[in-house]
């Protein structure tokens, strides 16, 4: 969503701002603007805001790159529209009367109206439709001097989801932010502090954080960092280092952040499987729980959205067959309002590739309020829901900066299963040799997906085929159904192509009337069981004028009976094969987007974190 960050130090903060701001487009906007603290001719202090909306490069301009706006203190903002059109009035920072604060926001005030109200009859003007002016007018009216408690006082009036970032007039120099719900962290240099809404915007200039956490405040001069709970007690917080270095948050000579990501999915893999295989058995130690406790486990209940959710929806299959645990999936938004019956001794597992979206920390607290244990399953250290889960199982992707997943998944997938695998031994579902026979599959994964990456080119020429079409569907059966479901996604999202993925069985009960001539159709089918009844589905659909394009294991020649095309992946035990044909789907999506002449990282409408219902 929405990008902060904010620079105090002993440099002109404009130019970090920008600098910052560029590596957080990723997260996706409609708007840019900065406000910087300064002392002006007369040596009265001053903010000065600077706002455009477009893109960054239009702020770029209007600033000189930052030198026409004089100062070393400021806080900066990339705007995705939730309340009110993109529009400058509408971008941030906003000012409160009088222009003495100027704050930036990254999430939902969800009562916002009430307060807006409330303001305007004790005489507060409003410029624009934003839920943020309202908090900015608030601390307004409870500053009388101690910016600390201005802000303590305002949180306890406020609802909702917040980041933010905050500059009184009165205090140059000084930056206050603020977080609930809504991600933030703190950088610290010898050429002075940060914050900001993600690592990349920052890792130029320190790789020493502090993810702050839930309900405190923080305050930030050139030399110091000081913590605040919300009763205004100083708290102590610990800094932590990032070891991941500048150029993974490059593109590294390719042309979109998308490609450079399918194609770092080997080492992904690699790094996130091996350090949990040892002598050819997993270990799970990381999650704190006995191989008693983990054969107690009597259902698991799964909650993510988006791409993550299809990972859910893997695991499903795979935990069930290899560790004959029952598992319920559920999309976060829902499963946070329907009040689930669970029986005791369910697993929670949440899964986030950012470990801040809002429907996936809110099912967290959910699960955690009604008792039940719950496991993240996340790639940032430090995020809301790997400290406030139970247990975590990081995923080592690295950062990934395209708003489209891909490495992040394959991840993912791998996360569930070693967790699948650890979870069919301790319950004595799989033995020791089927176990070690698993895993050497697993560590042989990395190597496969570099193979399908090597043929690149013949899903390129495909794509450049269908660029240009209008509907596409995706269809599988079990596991193959998991995986369109994902391909399907992918390719709407960066491309804006209808697409829908179905259960292939599901063809004859209705789905099937949308099929015409010329019509893409995308057949999956990996798994031995079901690959005949694959075959005879995409019969139908051909027999109706799609044009059917295969993707299968290598071996399944048959396909090229039925299929106008075919791509084949590897071969490897059927419960991985998700991690196999999701490669060539993302490299369609990818190729397809870009025949278009789309922004493959931004697309439209899109943001890498959802950290707003």
């Amino acid at each position: 969503m929405c990008g902060i960050v904010g620079f105090t130090g002993r440099q002109q903060a404009a130019p970090v701002l920008l600098d910052g701001l560029e590596k957080l487009e990723y997260r996706g906007y409609d708007s840019a603007g900065v406000a910087v603290s300064d002392i002006d001719k007369n040596g009265e202090p001053v903010v000065e805001i600077v706002k455009a909306k477009g893109r960054l490069k239009v702020l770029r301009e209007m600033t000189d790159d930052g030198r026409s706006v004089p100062g070393t203190c400021g806080i900066g903002h990339t705007r995705w529209a939730t309340h009110g059109e993109p529009s400058v009035v509408n971008s941030h920072p906003h000012y409160a009367k009088d222009k003495r604060i100027a704050v930036v926001h990254n999430g939902i005030i969800e009562n916002y109206q009430q307060i807006r109200e409330r303001l305007t009859k004790e005489g507060y003007s409003f410029l624009s439709a934003t839920d943020t002016e309202t908090v900015a007018h608030l601390l307004d009216k409870y500053y009388t001097g101690n910016p600390i408690e201005a802000i303590s006082r305002m949180m306890f009036h406020v609802r909702g989801s917040y980041a933010l970032g905050i500059l009184f007039r009165d205090r140059p120099g000084e930056i206050y932010a603020v977080r609930k719900d809504s991600p933030l962290i703190v950088g610290r240099s010898d050429q002075g502090n940060f914050i900001a809404s993600d690592v990349p915007a920052i890792l130029k200039y320190t790789r020493d954080v502090c993810f702050i956490p839930n309900l405190e405040i923080v305050k930030l001069t050139d030399q110091e960092i000081h913590f605040y709970n919300v009763d205004q007690e100083e708290v102590e917080e610990t800094f932590s280092e990032i070891n991941w270095d500048t150029e993974a948050a490059e593109k590294g000579g390719f042309a979109h952040f998308m490609l450079k990501e399918i194609y770092e999915q080997p080492k992904a893999v690699r790094d996130t499987v091996s350090p949990r295989i040892k002598d050819g058995c997993v270990d799970l130690e990381e999650l704190g729980m006995t191989g008693e406790e983990l054969a107690k486990i009597s259902r698991i209940q799964m909650v993510a959205c988006g791409s993550a959710y299809h990972v859910c929806m893997t695991a499903k299959y795979m935990v069930e067959q290899t560790a004959r645990v029952p598992v319920d999936v559920d999309l976060a938004s829902e499963f946070r309002y329907r009040n689930a019956v669970m029986e005791k001794d369910t697993l929670v597992i949440v899964v986030s590739q950012s470990g801040e979206t809002a429907d996936s920390l809110a099912a967290l607290r959910e699960a955690k309020k009604r008792g039940f244990r719950v496991l993240g399953i996340v790639n940032v250290v430090g995020s809301s829901i790997a400290r406030e889960a139970d247990s975590v199982f990081y995923t080592w992707a690295g950062p990934e900066i395209s708003v489209a997943t891909t490495k992040a998944y394959s991840t993912q997938l791998a996360a569930v299963y070693l967790l699948a695998i650890g979870l069919g031994r301790a319950r004595g579902v799989i033995g020791e040799e089927a176990e070690k026979e698993m895993t050497a599959e697993l560590m042989r994964l990395p190597e496969k997906i570099e193979r399908i990456l090597e043929e690149k080119e013949r899903i390129q020429w495909f794509a450049n085929k269908f660029s240009h079409s209008k509907d596409i569907f995706f269809i599988g059966r079990g596991l193959d159904y998991a995986s369109s479901l994902e391909g399907s996604l992918k390719l709407k999202e960066i491309s804006y192509i209808h697409s829908e993925a179905y259960a292939a069985g599901e063809l004859k009960h209705g789905t099937i009337s949308l099929i015409e001539d010329g019509i893409l159709v995308v057949g999956v089918a990996t798994q031995k069981e079901l690959f005949e009844k694959l075959i005879s589905n995409m019969v139908e659909v051909k027999s109706r004028g799609a044009y059917v394009l295969g993707v299968t294991s290598y071996g399944n020649y048959s396909m090229e009976d039925v299929a106008n095309y075919t791509i084949y992946v590897p071969k490897t035990l059927e419960c991985f094969a998700a991690s196999l044909v999701v490669v060539p789907l993302q490299l369609l999506a990818y190729y397809v987007a870009l025949g278009k002449g789309l922004d493959v990282d931004k697309p439209r409408n899109l943001a890498k974190s959802v950290t707003v219902e």
